[in-house]
């Protein structure tokens, strides 16, 4: 299969315009702790699902499209070190999304509406990031040792260990069949709000780092814009509802923000 150059910075733009778009855009995604304000404001009662099922079919595409594409075009164009790099990165998280975080957490019923539109985004995300890395992506048989490749993979393994050490604290606020939301503690919570969303922003900022393309660098910002703006929010809901909640913590980013 040929590089389809066209499409693959049309739909790269496509992601920094939805990134804009959720800076701009009022309302939070109606689920988890705002999913109330979306049953308020509609007039029907959503369909729903339970939360673990609708996490693991939204966030399969995201691990299954890369995996076709890497089996059914076994001569590609591109370079290997693109395959190896998907594989790492892009394919390790979503595993990790999928298989792992999905059967452990703990959460309310998600809209059907929402798991749908999240299955959608990972299909079209996981055809653009893995044909770019597989068909499109050139490296240089020494990319390996450039200082943007070392650093992008360290910020990469270091986002991912943030945040999934961060789901764990999460997960561990609630017994089993609990719902409610509590204040968390422990590891980076102890300075922001958004422990888990600031390790996945590191995550993939590292892997645009470590791949150094348009396309990467579009979906770490796509989801910067997205998490990042969720993570405000939680900080403005932890600070409303308990007085009791550390002043001095800030929303995302440790001591600044």
């Amino acid at each position: 299969m040929q590089c389809w150059d066209n499409l693959i910075n049309t739909l790269s733009c496509v992601l920094f315009l939805m990134g804009v778009s959720h800076l701009v855009r009022l309302p939070q995604a109606p689920y988890g702790r705002y999913l109330d304000l979306g049953l308020s404001s509609s007039s029907s009662m959503p369909r729903m699902m339970p939360a673990r099922l609708a996490w693991f079919l939204q966030e399969l595409p995201s691990l299954l499209v890369p995996l076709m594409m890497m089996t059914t075009t076994p001569n590609h164009t591109g370079s290997s070190l693109g395959t190896s790099l998907l594989l790492g990165t892009f394919c390790l998280h979503y595993f990790q999304r999928t298989f792992v975080y999905s059967v452990l957490m703990r959460g309310r019923p998600f809209p059907l509406r929402v798991m749908i539109e999240a299955g959608v985004f990972c299909s079209l995300n996981g055809f653009t990031q893995s044909h770019y890395l597989v068909h499109c992506a050139h490296y240089h048989p020494t990319w390996t040792s450039d200082t943007r490749f070392l650093i992008g993979s360290t910020l990469f393994l270091l986002g991912m260990a943030i945040n999934v050490h961060s789901d764990y604290l999460l997960r561990n606020l609630r017994q089993p069949g609990e719902v409610v939301y509590k204040i968390p503690k422990g590891g980076l919570f102890r300075y922001v709000s958004g422990a888990n969303y600031f390790g996945e922003i590191v995550e993939w900022f590292g892997y645009a780092m470590a791949t150094w393309s348009l396309t990467t660098f579009s979906f770490a910002f796509c989801s910067m814009c997205f998490i990042g703006r969720r993570a405000v929010h939680h900080h403005r809901y932890y600070r409303e509802t308990f007085h009791d909640y550390p002043r001095s913590r800030r929303a995302l980013i440790p001591f600044i923000f």
